[in-house]
Order: structure tokens, then sequence, then C-alpha cells
């Protein structure tokens, strides 16, 4: 900005305090000049208020004070889902469907409680003390918690698809990102596993310096990454070190439409070194680097300070030159010109087309990374009942209320994961409550759309169940089977002719 721009608005900012009819807030006034001029430029580049930095940066930062519990509002009463692993309420004894009345001598039932008022009174710095009262089996108890740091896991599963194939999926890239993937490869490899399912379905991104670790342990040694490169940032390289904990391995990385960001330069360094298949639907498309700088009031502009480019030297961000509405709409015109169902439907521009360093493949860049093998999104089971029931949260209310009546009698007649896979039906009777609890949340039965969703929401009750009896990879290994992409991972990966033939294409 010149020095006539800057007095330009420097003297606007003085007419305004000065002159104008009425009293100004000056604040709430410097905070939106600042989202205008933001605005102006990407779709990434933002203001964030002072008092959301904190919370903003909690799933990356990998930890935030409080507590230690999973909860869920149910009927305007607090109900704990879950207890974190080593964390202080399991310290001292709270349970999965403990009922919360009271936070230090106030009471939480029945008075509309939201969310933001958990976090409020349950949070708070390391070292301090809260009472909680719960209502557990008809008795009344009280725990004196003393809060902690408790970690925010960004690793949401990791077990053996088959004897030979492992799987790992990561929902965000976070400060410790890096040592649960590695922790969980560890333990796979040492089951004997010849082949790896990464999956970044849906994970929107998060720490550069994750995916690079991540992307390291994939692709042998001394081979470019990544390069980012902007007007007042000079080119930067990242390359792969020795020692990668999975460098030879068959390699499978799962991406979709909600893969962007960080997941976007995991599936870029693989695809482009052709060390190992894409599979699934095209990625989001964001090739654009943020640095957070922080303000003196604690609030925080992320500003985009240059592009990043794959090793093949492909940019992936798409286009944003028609405005930021634009910009997050292009998901769901995908879904509308059919490129979700349909293959055929994708069209990148052939300026765009750039190869791959080992086996000379064509890829593209200007739009997100286009997988190698190409999985439809899978409608068959979707219905709009299905829908407003899950929307409406009927269907994990209803699941919460089955764990509040049989959690004690289930874990005595399945003891292990492995007996429930193998041994829970959802009987007719759980949908049949289930639809009832519909009506009462104003959502009308529909028996056809019901028919056609019913296996798959069986499947789904059955893996919600899982999670809340055990933790959050046995839902994924409760539901990933029944989803064709798992099929077809499966079939690649175990059939060394099938797997090598992707890279001859």
């Amino acid at each position: 900005m010149t020095d006539p721009e800057l007095e330009k608005i420097q003297l606007s900012w003085q007419l305004i305090n000065t002159f104008y009819v009425d009293s100004v807030a000056s604040h709430g006034l410097a905070e939106d000049a600042i989202r205008g001029m933001l605005e102006q430029l990407d779709p990434h580049s933002v203001y964030i208020p002072s008092e959301e930095v904190e919370a903003m940066n909690e799933p990356l930062d990998g930890n935030f004070e409080g507590v230690g519990i999973e909860f869920l509002i149910q009927e305007d009463t607090l109900l704990v889902v879950a207890t974190i692993p080593g964390g202080p309420s399991e310290k001292v004894g709270m349970k999965a469907g403990d009922r919360i009345t009271s936070i230090d001598n106030e009471n939480v039932a029945g008075i509309g409680l939201s969310n933001q008022d958990v976090f409020e009174r349950l949070r708070g710095p390391k070292g301090t003390e809260v009472k909680i009262r719960v209502l557990r089996d008809s008795k009344e108890l009280q725990f004196n918690v003393v809060r902690d740091k408790i970690p925010i896991f960004s690793l949401d599963a990791s077990y053996l698809m088959s004897p030979e194939t492992g799987y790992i999926k990561i929902s965000r890239f976070g400060q410790n990102t890096h040592q649960e993937f590695r922790e969980s490869l560890i333990a796979l490899k040492a089951q004997g596993i010849k082949n790896l399912v990464l999956d970044l379905r849906g994970n929107g991104g998060g720490y550069l310096k994750a995916a690079l670790d991540i992307a390291d342990e994939l692709v042998p040694d001394h081979r470019l990454l990544l390069f980012m490169d902007g007007l007042a940032i000079p080119r930067s390289e990242y390359f792969s070190r020795s020692g990668g904990l999975w460098e030879e391995g068959n390699l499978v990385v799962l991406i979709d439409e909600g893969s962007a960001s960080a997941s976007e330069i995991v599936a870029g360094a693989v695809q482009d070194w052709d060390r190992g298949v894409i599979m699934g639907r095209r990625s989001f498309g964001k090739g654009l680097v943020q640095r957070p700088f922080r303000l003196q009031d604690g609030a925080e502009i992320r500003l985009t300070i240059a592009k990043y480019y794959t090793p093949s030297g492909r940019c992936i961000q798409k286009p944003y030159n028609k405005g930021i509405n634009k910009y997050y709409s292009e998901i769901f015109e995908r879904f509308e010109h059919g490129e979700l169902i349909h293959p055929d439907s994708i069209h990148m521009p052939d300026s765009l087309v750039f190869r791959t360093l080992n086996k000379k493949r064509m890829v593209y860049g200007g739009g997100g990374i286009v997988p190698d093998v190409f999985i439809p999104m899978d409608t068959i089971y979707y219905t709009d009942y299905y829908r407003d029931l899950v929307a409406s949260g009927t269907v994990n209310g209803m699941v919460m209320e089955w764990l509040d009546r049989w959690r004690k009698s289930w874990i005595e007649k399945f003891p292990d994961y492995d007996h429930f896979l193998k041994n829970f039906v959802v009987e007719d009777a759980f949908i049949n409550e289930l639809k009832e609890k519909g009506i009462e949340s104003g959502i009308e039965p529909n028996l056809e759309e019901l028919k056609t969703s019913e296996l798959w929401l069986k499947l789904q009750l059955k893996a919600l169940i899982a999670r809340n009896l055990w933790s959050t990879s046995e839902y994924y290994q409760t539901i990933n089977p029944a989803l064709p992409v798992f099929s077809k991972a499966l079939d690649l990966l175990e059939d060394a002719r099938t797997y090598s033939e992707v890279f001859e294409q």
C-alpha cells in the first residue's frame, strides 16, 4: 500500500470519528474494515477476533484444558457420552451414561443448556477443581474433578482390514498427527501388513508440517515433496528424508471433495512420485498457504502468503475470481453436474496437464487432485427420511437411550469388539422404536424410503453403539466394509497385477 493510500484510510477513520452524527463503536468498525480488505484477496485470508483464536486453534494444537468428557444435551439433560481415556473425569470414576445434574453446585438440568454453556462451565485452567454431581442408576454421586490438559486426537481409526492390509484414518493434520500416525503404523506393521489404506476423505487440512511429515513416511528419501512460492516469500522446497516407515509397501490414499489443503499435499506427493494409488473423487482444490499474524489485542489475521506446488509443479488451487460464495458452492455444482457419480463428468483443461515423475502418467493442476481410480458417491441407501432422522438428532439420541438402558448387559454379553461385531444384531424392534422417536420429533415415517434405507440405518446404529462402547476406531471398523470404496481398495491392493496396472495407464 502506497503512502497516499494509507493516508486515505487514516483520513477516512478520522473523519468518521470526528464528524459522524452518532457515536461510533471504533473496535467493531476496525474489525469490519480489516474483513473488508481481506475479502478482496482470496477465500482463505481471514480475520479471527481475539475471543475466537483459541477455539480455532484447539483442534490443531492437539489439546485443551478441561475435565475430559464427550457430552450430548438430550431432552434438556447433559449426558456423558464418553470419558477421555486417562483424563481427569475417568480417573475419578465418571462413566458414559452419567447424567450431570449440577456443576459447582449450580443446577444444569432442565434449564435450556447450550453447548457453549457446557464449555464455559467445564473448561478452565489446568489444576483448578470443578464439582460435578451426576445421576447414575437413580443414585446421586458427586465427583471432584481437577482439570487437566485433554488431548484432541486427529487419527480417528487404525485397524486391520484383512490380515495383509492395514487402515488408518486421519481427520485433520494437527500438532500430534505425525506421532499418532507413526504409533499406529508401527503397531500395524508388527501385525505383518503388506498394504496400507490411508483415509483422508473429509480431511480439510491443518498444519503444513504435519502433512509433510506424513508424506515423508510414505515417499522414498531425497524426493521433492512440495515447493512454495509467493511475491514476498522466496521459493521454499521440502524434501523427504531417509527412514520413512512405509516407503515400499503397497499404498492406497482415499480422498473426496472434502479433502483439502494438507490432505492434498500428501495425496499430491504420493501421486506425483507414483508411490501409491489415489482413489475416490476429486479433492477440494486448495493450494494456498496461510500464515497467522497476531495483532496487538490478541486477534489474528491468517493471510495467504504463497501458493504451494506438488512435486511435478502442479498448483491445485481452484479458481476463486467469482467470489467466495461461488468458490464454496462449487462442490455442490459438482454434484449437480454429475461429477460425484460419473467420472466422465470431470473436465480439466488441457493447459493444466502435468506428468508424474516416474511413470510419466498424466495428472492435472488447477482444481484439486483427480484420483487415479474413481469411486462414485454411494447414494443407493440415502433417502430424505434417513436424512431427516439423522439431521434431527433422532438417531444419536435413540442410541444414547438404548445405551442408557442396556449398556451394562451389552458389555456383559459382548466382552470384546470382535464378539460384538459377529453377534450383535439390530432387530426390527429397534427400527420401530426409532420410527416412533422420529414421530415425536415431527418426522413422519415414509415406509418406502425406510425400506430403501433400512440396511444402512441398521449398520449405522450398530456402528454408533460400537463407538460408544469402545472408540471411534470400532465405528469405522463396523461401517467401512459396507462401503464400495473399501472393497475396491482391498481388491486392488491384494491383486499385484491389478495394482501395478494403475501405474501403466
